[in-house]
């Protein structure tokens, strides 16, 4: 571009379009940030809870777990991307969770030992089967996600392929190759080394173990029927904040685009001039918004802008599983597309900055479809009602039915059908005189074809191209319609009649398209809702309950279906249900084996509904919608939140049968939870924390709105 400059001509000028690497650099370098971020203040809570050496070797398997991963990804066909370096930020405090827990059982065999060796070896054979089933576990719960149908789970897909490599190296390092460094680690048995800050931490940690936990430990022992019944409370009053809408559900989260397209269909026929002046329209409305931003704001939002008549480029690349669209290469279609500066610079989103631009084109006249997508995720229209039936016309008088009945509401807009009337065409029929002349209207067609189109009557080879003689009415004789109807037609006696006598012609138009779904004609009514003043899904169940029940009474024989972002999101919804059914089911069957009963691992799943409800009050507190990204996130927190606890269990079950010789009964029962609580409650803890520091810089420090999208899971 730069070398370009000094041979172009005046006026013409050479420039860089859509430059995705940059978008690319931006958003990898967006996920990188957070992750080194992340990754300090992982090492910072293990430094606070651990000796430092200690905590070294358990961060260490962060970068060992991370390779083996990245070693895999050839084979398993994932690219570096951003969904794929979410995943390591995702799965960032999850895969030092094992460590945590081996490395700290480790020390605490030690320092009851003076065999450094011996109490390495006790440490991990003591920890080694929770901690295996523990990451199996979590594996289960992503494993589903590799299943998920639609186009978020095709999206979300390599999220799972990037995890479960990474749990699967971190228990390989967690068992193996940590407990060889700290099986050599000098100064023999005793207390670890620990700096003044960590002294002070730890001694907090346990003066708070000591006066805060186990009394609450032992009052809800005590009184554990009030303890269950406020955990059941919880589950009501945050289901119930769900059913009563107080918690919005939307299928996509909004996602900053780097562009914005409008598109204009015209009628069949338009010519490219015509069009033109739709495409202009569209231009100037685009440079109005562009000099008011100017002056109200002091920065320019728009990089480019372009236009295509004929084409639409943007829409034609977006084609496929996020933006299905009809293509129509003519020239009674065109396309404005601006592209965005980063959204960091611009105070506007880019769906209030579509809206903008909506309102100040206006209604384009004659126009049969103005559409504007500002949105990277797309599943579709907000509303996509598809009517089906044997025949055009009744879909069609639904179709217009439901358009005008849309029309009613608040905050649906772009409301189009899929209808595309054909070209201007004379319609030909036959007259009752043309019959008794033994013509019908095939002969009709044949004839007036050959005259005005031509009759193949040879072809000749010459070289490697083959010529078609056509035989037909001279030029001047087959330019107007007036032709058409001075022409004679041949009988099948060999006689020659008028064109008018025998054939009736009615201008008309023709069908540019007809769709058919399972055998049957359809037309699919489009619009687009504007989630401040409308819920797409309000809309959608009105339509179902009260619309469309009398749209289709009036006209028998249509049956009608929802597609796009609904059909999108049934499909989903479908997959997750499946998907968190499996994994229920598989994480049931992993905690029976080592616990060797079937109540337990009950006991165990317990856990999983409390960890909905700390996520859905976790988008309330945050003011977020729920989206398909939480739902993901919820099925894979399945097999995250009964990590601890099976670990939990599996320690009162070793402290109960150390205590069965000195008198079982409920007072020993007691007695092991106490003992248990009290020494697995710093790896717990630090499990939990940890986890949950990998995530905080995206989730509460990143401003970029690029990210905002994946807060959500």
């Amino acid at each position: 571009v730069e070398s370009a400059r000094g041979w172009l001509p005046a006026g013409v000028s050479l420039f860089v379009w859509q430059d995705r690497s940059q978008t690319l650099r931006d958003r990898l370098g967006l996920i990188l940030r957070n992750g080194a971020s992340g990754l300090v203040l992982v090492f910072v809570v293990l430094a606070l809870f651990m000796d430092l050496r200690l905590a070294f070797w358990v961060g260490l398997g962060i970068p060992v777990s991370f390779l083996g991963a990245v070693a895999l990804m050839p084979g398993l066909d994932v690219s570096a991307n951003t969904l794929t370096l979410f995943a390591f930020l995702l799965v960032l405090g999850i895969v030092v969770d094992d460590a945590i827990i081996v490395g700290e059982n480790i020390f605490r065999h030690q320092e009851r030992q003076s065999d450094v060796l011996r109490g390495c070896i006790d440490g991990v054979r003591e920890i080694a089967r929770p901690v295996i089933f523990a990451v199996l576990t979590t594996v289960a719960a992503f494993l589903p996600l590799l299943f998920v149908p639609g186009m978020i789970g095709k999206l979300l897909r390599v999220i799972p392929f990037v995890v479960i490599p990474c749990l699967l190296f971190s228990l390989v390092e967690s068992l193996c190759i940590l407990p060889a460094h700290l099986a050599h680690r000098s100064g023999g048995g005793g207390s670890p080394r620990r700096y003044r800050f960590q002294r002070i931490f730890a001694a907090g940690l346990a003066a708070s173990i000591r006066r805060i936990y186990v009394p609450l430990l032992d009052a809800a022992l005590r009184w554990r029927y009030v303890t269950v019944a406020i955990g059941i409370s919880a589950l009501a009053l945050t289901g119930a904040l769900v059913a009563g809408g107080r918690v919005v559900l939307r299928f996509l989260p909004s996602v900053e685009a780097d562009f914005m397209t409008a598109s204009v269909t015209m009628p069949q026929g338009t010519t490219a001039a015509g069009t033109s002046a739709a495409v202009d329209r569209l231009e100037r409305a685009a440079a109005r918004l562009r000099d008011r931003l100017r002056e109200e704001t002091g920065t320019d939002p728009f990089r480019h802008v372009s236009a295509a008549i004929g084409d639409q480029p943007m829409l034609a690349r977006a084609g496929g599983p996020l933006a299905p669209r009809d293509i129509d290469r003519t020239a009674n279609v065109g396309e404005v597309t601006v592209e965005f500066t980063a959204p960091e610079l611009r105070p506007y989103t880019s769906e209030q900055l579509g809206a903008l631009w909506r309102d100040a084109t206006g209604r384009i006249p004659d126009a049969v479809a103005v559409d504007f997508d500002m949105s990277i995720l797309s599943a579709g229209a907000d509303i996509d009602v598809q009517l089906a039936g044997a025949d055009l016309d009744r879909p069609r008088g639904a179709a217009a039915d439901i358009k005008r009945r849309l029309a009613e509401y608040a905050g649906v807009y772009e409301i189009a059908d899929s209808f595309r009337s054909g070209k201007v065409e004379m319609q030909m029929g036959i007259r009752p005189a043309a019959e008794i002349l033994g013509l019908t209207l095939f002969d009709l067609g044949r004839q007036v074809r050959q005259a005005f189109y031509g009759e193949e009557v040879q072809r000749i080879q010459r070289g490697r191209d083959d010529v078609r003689v056509m035989l037909r009415y001279p030029r001047d004789d087959r330019r107007s319609l007036g032709d058409l109807e001075n022409m004679r037609i041949r009988t099948p006696a060999g006689g020659e009649v008028p064109f008018r006598q025998v054939a009736q012609v009615d201008p008309g138009r023709g069908f540019a398209a007809i769709r058919r779904v399972d055998r049957s004609r359809t037309v699919n009514v489009t619009a687009a809702v504007d989630p401040v003043q409308a819920s797409s899904g309000a809309v959608i169940a009105d339509l179902r309950a009260r619309v469309l029940p009398e749209v289709t009474a009036r006209n028998p024989g249509v049956t009608y279906t929802f597609e796009g972002a609904q059909a999108e999101q049934a499909d989903t919804i479908e997959g997750l249900q499946r998907g968190f059914l499996l994994a229920v089911l598989l994480i049931f069957g992993l905690l029976a084996i080592p616990l060797r009963s079937y109540w337990q691992p009950l006991v165990i799943m317990a856990a999983i509904p409390f960890g909905f409800v700390g996520a859905i009050w976790g988008h309330v507190v945050m003011r977020i919608d729920v989206t398909a990204m939480s739902m993901f996130g919820l099925v894979a927190l399945t097999g995250v939140v009964i990590n601890d606890s099976l670990v939990m269990i599996d320690f009162i079950n070793r402290a109960r049968a150390a205590h069965a010789g000195g008198g079982g009964g409920q007072a020993g029962f007691r007695r092991a939870i106490r003992e248990a609580g009290s020494e697995r409650f710093r790896p717990i803890v630090l499990t939990s924390v940890t986890t949950f520091a990998g995530l905080v810089p995206l989730m509460l420090f990143e401003s970029s709105p690029q990210a905002l999208f994946l807060v959500p899971m």
